[in-house]
Order: structure tokens, then sequence, then C-alpha cells
């Protein structure tokens, strides 16, 4: 493994965490109301075609961080879908 691959595990790793403070928020108030349904759908169809490239390319960094930003985020619109406000 040489450097510049190091960097982008690292960066993946970066870009891997982003979703979690959110996650965990959404989680604990039970609450996802300021997220916007296009925001989550716009993130999973681009971590999907970011996942297609990556294998494409055979490139770790870019496998590891999409699918863990997948899978936060198909965490955070399954939140969605069931933390709705009773009426």
């Amino acid at each position: 493994m040489n450097w510049i691959e190091l960097v982008g595990y690292l960066g993946s790793f970066l870009t891997s965490i982003t979703f979690i403070p959110q996650v965990y928020k959404s989680w604990q108030s039970k609450s996802v109301g300021d997220l916007s349904i296009w925001m989550i759908t716009i993130v999973v169809t681009s971590t999907i075609v970011w996942l297609v490239y990556g294998f494409a390319i055979e490139s770790g960094p870019v496998i590891v961080a999409n699918f863990v930003v997948l899978a936060l985020t198909l965490v955070l619109f399954y939140f969605k879908l069931t933390f709705r406000k009773s009426p």
C-alpha cells in the first residue's frame, strides 16, 4: 500500500463519518422533520453511482466510503419514514 492509497483511505474514513452525528441525533430525538427527503434521495443515488464507479476501477477507498455513507443514509431514510409526527 502506497502513501496515496493511505490518503484515499483517510479521506474515505472522514467522508464515512460525516453522517454519524446526524444519524445519532435523529435516533436520540426520534425527529427527522428538518431533513429533506430530496437530500436523502440525492445522497443515496450519488453513493450508488460512486459505488459502481469504485467497483469498476477497483478502488478500495471509494468503495468503503460510499458503502458506509449509503448505509448511514439508508438509516436516515428509514428514520424519515418511521419517525413521523402523530396527527
